[in-house]
């Protein structure tokens, strides 16, 4: 794999983060990304609802909101790439600018809100030959809807026969009243929608939740006994969080939106880890929050983790970024005597 990324990441970075990640979607749509050229080593395969990946090493939506650079991501060696987050109808999201850098950190903050092209444009892009391979879908709803769940169920009606997976999203912080929809009352009809929805079309689709790492320790064990009781496919842990850590600078500390990086990383592999025990292997969980190495990866795996997702360590290690995760997973997976990732799944719960 050819990296070019320590001789762009100056220049991307001298811009502002949003206008550096616009740039990298041309450069990938361009073709001009790097591709794998090595075979994943077998340890790493796994079976997860149903479906059966290469490695557990995923991208989270947020970066191909548009479903514009499925083959480029592809390409670099991941496991699955989920799109997204799509909304029914176009929007502009939140005003800019709405992303910024902690570089000490590597971390950012975002309140992007759900910006894209809508479902129609989506739908065309995910119909067109994709090489073989993982794609899940990332459902939001509009900023202005009245029926949230009627939004779900829209998506899940025109796309459900065109992925792998589907995401519920009812937990990003940047679309006024979306996580309030994680009450047991709300999430239980948006559910109920989207499964009848999916039923609708004859798919068999699986659909995952995904949930705030801010949620309290009640809201956490409502939002699992639905996932439960409606036999979700399985839970995302977590979106960014609204919560600051004390070293966080001054001249960030009024910024409103999600934080995402490595100061995300315990927040959400602690969640995880009681989702894990809450759920006992009865549905699989997909780790995100602040992954960055093979062995954060390896500590989301050990936390409950089927699948692990990354997305911000990206824009400031680059794609070579994947490739060493893998790398170091198998190792460790090895020093451990675990000849699979799904042995390893849960040993540190």
């Amino acid at each position: 794999m050819v990296d070019l990324f320590p001789l762009a990441r100056p220049i991307l970075h001298a811009l502002q983060p949003e206008t550096a990640h616009n740039l990298t979607l041309v450069v990938l749509k361009l073709g001009l990304g790097p591709r794998m050229t090595s075979t994943d080593p077998p340890p790493l395969a796994i079976e997860v609802f149903g479906k059966s990946f290469a490695n557990p090493i995923g991208i989270a939506a947020g970066f191909d909101k548009n479903a514009e650079v499925i083959r480029p991501l592809q390409r670099l060696g991941l496991g699955f790439v989920e799109i997204g987050s799509v909304t029914p109808r176009p929007q502009k999201g939140n005003p800019k600018p709405r992303m910024l850098r902690w570089r000490e950190e590597e971390a950012l903050i975002n309140r992007i809100g759900f910006s894209g092209v809508g479902l129609d444009r989506v739908e065309a892009r995910l119909k067109r030959p994709r090489p073989h391979g993982i794609v899940g879908a990332n459902l939001g709803k509009n900023k202005d809807t009245t029926e949230p769940e009627a939004d779900y169920a829209r998506s899940v009606r025109r796309i459900a026969r065109l992925v792998d997976y589907l995401v519920v999203n009812v937990s990003s912080p940047n679309t006024p009243g979306l996580r309030d929809l994680q009450a047991a009352s709300a999430l239980t009809e948006i559910v109920t929608a989207v499964q009848a929805a999916r039923s609708e079309v004859g798919a068999t689709t699986p659909i995952l939740l995904k949930i705030a790492p801010d949620l309290s320790d009640e809201d956490l064990a409502d939002v699992v006994r639905v996932a439960l009781d409606k036999q979700l496919d399985g839970l995302i842990v977590s979106n960014t969080t609204i919560s600051r850590p004390d070293n966080l600078p001054t001249s960030l500390a009024g910024e409103a939106g999600g934080l995402s990086g490595p100061p995300l990383m315990p927040k959400s592999t602690d969640m995880l880890r009681a989702v894990a025990r809450d759920v006992a292997g009865r549905i699989p969980l997909v780790g995100v929050g602040g992954v960055a190495s093979g062995a954060d990866a390896y500590a989301k795996i050990q936390a409950g983790a089927s699948l692990v997702q990354l997305y911000t360590a990206l824009a400031y290690r680059g794609p070579r970024l994947v490739a060493e995760i893998k790398r170091d997973l198998a190792a460790l997976l090895d020093r451990d005597g675990f000849s699979s990732v799904s042995e390893a799944v849960g040993s540190g719960v």
